[in-house]
């Protein structure tokens, strides 16, 4: 599924705006057809945007069911004789679509792309009204996981097993577009290098064309490379790779032509020429050695919930600069496609995760009233295994065309310690690897499974692991967590000859609390606390990546140890910097 484009062969409109909305958790609307007509009692909501916050009621924000929203568009009289197609960047966490009366799309899911062909429902000229219907219900099938519990106000609540709100909606774009009858249906590109030169192998699907041509062109509008056919490998001489810092990129121009030579369809595609590789405990880029430093993050902020915002993502991207990272990690679930064509136009390393967070109940910080064991047939099946499935497939099919995406996260904190857990992940590492060869695949190990008890790290190019102590462990005793934290990471390096990288550790902070001693919750002790697993960390060898948990603090339900959500962020959830982002910079810049 191509990503909406303007060319020469094709155009799109975006449905971005205040779309009619209304919640329905009684489901009243599927069984009343509300798609047939205007929606009724409908009030306005913007597209994007994560509908909990904007409407100041509890009922919203803790709203567990249907939600349906709804807009007329007028289809441009100019698109007569081509394809049409209705395309959502997301809806969390599944989705039906109507086009007047016409059922179009259905997708389970809630951070990947989906679309519908309208052409045959649709007159060019004419208005369409298109109404969906979003559900944010977690169950045992879902990623993530949740459960359904009846309330003693005999309303449904929804109980789900990750530490971040369940935002829901349509938290990214709607598109119009169109594209010719005959047209490119995927695109999918691999890069190399050797010495000086690169290759870019390529592969194109389509549906139907004479005659494919494609054209590399560099960063200067420069041909640097052509060849025909669907399939096939260009060399370019003197190639200039994208690296980390350096987000140099060349475009890829497909070309298909009919028997006349005529153009048909063309897309564009940005190419960084760049390897990744993983050797011994090295995580190599372009065979150089790479150490990651960053943040895990949240597509979370005020008010629009997920709702994806460029001014924020630029914003971020500068104050991740100003720290001096160099990467970060999608947690937990796919961000928007906006987020990584920024990254890999900036230079920025990136490890893609799916949703598969809160596989583990005997963790969360809500546990199951139904199930005491992760993996089982009433908990976490096969079924779910299937919906995880597909959802790894849409993510790398969504994203392996992006340079700055150098490792695929198949999960976040599973249960990994019990037998059963290897039974469910190999098929996983085993998909993840047939639908992509050229990256490494690994998990977010949890605290609770060490080295000797995993029975998942196995099947995993790269130890990823997240490391409390000082905070869940050791909480106030910095000396004794640095003592604990490097036993636990040398366990890992001397059981596994494989890069570590610290996908999460941290603490919770209130900005403007203030002590001379190590007081937890204080600014001092979050910076204290990081600086003390710096230390450890290089002095482990294996340690190749630190990414702290979090970037800014972001929005979780309530309980009692989160005070207005999860103060990890060395920024506030308005990006105020706390005292660590000051320490982190200094790290991170080489800075005395």
């Amino acid at each position: 599924m191509l990503r909406p484009q303007e060319n020469p062969t094709r155009e799109s409109k975006s449905l971005d705006g205040l779309w009619a909305f209304r919640l329905d958790a009684a489901g009243a609307g599927r069984r009343d057809d509300w798609w047939r007509a205007a929606l009724p009692l409908a009030r306005e909501m913007p597209v994007p945007a994560s509908y909990n916050d904007v409407i100041p009621d509890q009922s919203v924000l803790g709203h567990v069911g249907d939600a349906w929203y709804q807009t007329t568009v007028r289809i441009p009289a100019g698109w007569s004789g081509d394809r049409i197609v209705l395309r959502f960047d997301a809806a969390t966490h599944r989705a039906v679509v109507w086009v007047d009366d016409v059922q179009v799309a259905e997708h389970e899911g809630g951070y990947t792309p989906f679309e519908a062909d309208i052409t045959d429902h649709v007159r060019p000229g004419d208005a369409a009204r298109v109404t969906v219907v979003v559900n944010n219900e977690l169950t045992w099938t879902s990623i993530p996981p949740g459960e359904i519990e009846q309330g003693p106000d005999g309303k449904r609540h929804q109980n789900y097993f990750q530490d971040f709100l369940n935002y829901a909606g349509l938290n990214r774009s709607v598109w119009l577009c169109k594209t010719p009858r005959t047209h490119i249906t995927a695109l999918s590109v691999d890069t190399g290098l050797n010495g000086t030169e690169g290759t870019v192998g390529y592969l194109v699907e389509h549906t139907g064309a004479p005659d494919v041509r494609v054209v590399l062109r560099d960063a200067e509008g420069r041909r640097v490379a052509s060849a025909e056919g669907a399939e096939g490998r260009l060399r370019v001489p003197d190639v200039h790779p994208w690296a980390p810092g350096d987000g140099y990129l060349y475009e890829l121009e497909v070309g298909l032509y009919d028997t006349d030579d005529a153009l048909v369809d063309t897309y564009l595609q940005p190419v960084g020429v760049r390897t990744v590789e993983v050797r011994g405990s090295q995580f190599l880029i372009n065979g150089e050695p790479f150490h990651f430093k960053g943040f895990g993050k949240h597509e979370d902020a005020a008010v629009r919930g997920r709702g994806h915002d460029d001014v924020l993502m630029v914003h971020d991207f500068e104050l991740m600069k100003w720290t001096g990272a160099n990467s970060f990690r999608t947690a937990h679930y796919p961000y928007a496609e906006e987020v990584l064509e920024y990254a890999d136009r900036n230079g920025i390393v990136v490890i893609d995760e799916t949703a598969a967070v809160g596989l583990n109940v005997q963790m969360s910080p809500s546990p199951s009233r139904t199930a005491n064991q992760t993996f089982s047939e009433q908990s976490i099946s096969a079924a779910t295994r299937q919906t995880h499935l597909q959802a790894l497939r849409e993510l790398i099919a969504r994203d392996r065309n992006h340079p700055s995406v150098v490792l695929w996260s198949i999960a976040n904190e599973p249960d990994s310690g019990v037998p059963q857990a290897r039974d469910y992940f190999a098929p996983l590492f085993a998909e993840a690897r047939k639908l992509d060869p050229t990256r490494p695949v690994g998990f977010a190990n949890v605290m609770m499974v060490p080295a000797d008890e995993c029975q998942v790290t196995e099947l995993a190019d790269v130890v990823m692991v997240n490391r409390y102590y000082g905070w869940y462990s050791h909480m106030g005793d910095l000396a004794g967590a640095e003592v604990a934290l490097e036993a636990d990471l040398r366990a890992w390096a001397a059981k596994y000859d494989r890069p570590i990288i610290i996908t999460e550790y941290g603490a919770d902070t209130l900005p403007g609390l203030h002590a001379v001693l190590d007081v937890p919750w204080s600014e001092e002790y979050q910076t204290r606390l990081l600086e003390m697993c710096h230390r450890v960390f290089d002095r482990v060898e294996a340690v190749v990546g630190e990414h702290i948990w979090n970037f800014a603090d972001f929005a979780t339900r309530p309980g009692l140890i989160r005070v207005d959500g999860n103060k990890k962020g060395v920024f506030t959830r308005d990006r105020q910097p706390k005292s660590a982002a000051f320490a982190v910079r200094r790290r991170w810049h080489g800075e005395a």
